[in-house]
């Protein structure tokens, strides 16, 4: 197999996670900005202002980033030996060899049983919506991943799991709305993970159940998936609770055209293989991706404001 460039985007951002210490970085720090997904219900309930909520809500995003990271650390022990033959995996701790694997059996009991500690500070829903993201990540590590289609589908629902966690810590309801957009953007994200790993390795990715002629099609879904999310949300703007909610939500409009530039951008880069291995770390580093975030964020801010 033909190892990518060494100025490729691809390895790349592996190769500056590796210029981390080996024991933060195997915590994989990047990852904890999926866990911000426990303020979207507070925020969307405009609560998140409350002193209280927005405690709780940081308590969630803490205990999130715990068990996340934790569980991170048993997928890169159990994977290391895979990870070895993949071009941008290889640089991770224990398949470098930077970090010994025995400090895994003091990291991983420490990093679960901190965030448990912390979730049993907020309501008793959170903790179960903890719970069953552990198992469900545990599930996804040892067998799920092997299956195609589910892998994606539970790689979604990890995403939308932590939206429903933060609404329970803080005690406000999950719109309709919320669960079908975030359903639909997060598997587009997962199928761009898996599309994005068939470009690059231009074979089967070791552990997967997926094949190289796949990709044509996991690029249909992922794109229909994305586009249907931007469609939620135009459904969702035009809605009664947009309009209970928002001072003025002809503003509301313009997330659409920010959303769907944003997802046709990330797409259109995963089908060049000018991608990471994973869309929402590579958002991060991406100077589009901030600038369209920072327009949503003044958008609501304008329609919230009247």
């Amino acid at each position: 197999m033909v190892e990518p460039p060494a100025d490729d985007p691809v390895t790349e951002a592996p190769r500056r996670s590796s210029r981390l210490p080996p024991l933060l970085a195997v915590l994989r720090p990047l990852q904890w900005a999926k866990s911000a997904l426990v303020f979207l219900a507070p925020l969307g309930a405009h609560r998140l202002a409350e002193p209280g909520p927005l405690k709780a809500s940081a308590l969630a995003f803490a205990a999130f980033c715990l068990v996340a990271s934790g569980l991170y650390v048993a997928n890169d022990l159990l994977d290391q030996e895979s990870d070895r033959a993949h071009p941008s995996k290889r640089h991770r701790p224990f398949a470098s060899g930077r970090l010994a694997p025995a400090v895994a059996w003091g990291l991983i009991p420490s990093l679960l049983l901190g965030g448990v500690a912390l979730g049993a500070l907020l309501p008793p829903a959170f903790l179960s919506y903890l719970f069953g993201y552990a198992l469900a990540s545990a599930a996804y590590s040892l067998v799920l991943k092997r299956q195609p289609v589910t892998d994606v589908l539970v790689l979604a629902g990890l995403y939308t799991v932590r939206i429903y966690a933060g609404a329970a810590a803080v005690g406000v309801p999950v719109s309709e709305w919320l669960a079908s957009f975030s359903m639909f953007l997060f598997l587009s994200l997962a199928l761009m993970k898996r599309a994005v790993e068939l470009a690059r390795l231009q074979r089967a990715p070791a552990g997967r159940g997926y094949r190289p002629a796949d990709r044509g099609a996991i690029l249909g879904l992922g794109t229909a998936s994305g586009y249907v999310a931007v469609l939620v949300l135009a459904l969702y703007v035009s809605s009664a609770d947009v309009r209970r909610l928002y001072a003025s939500p002809a503003w509301i409009w313009a997330l659409c055209p920010l959303v769907l530039f944003w997802v046709s951008r990330l797409w259109l880069l995963a089908g060049r293989g000018e991608m990471d291995d994973d869309p929402v770390v590579f958002a991060l580093r991406d100077r589009s991706s901030w600038v369209a975030g920072g327009l949503a964020a003044l958008v609501l801010w304008l329609g919230a404001r009247g």
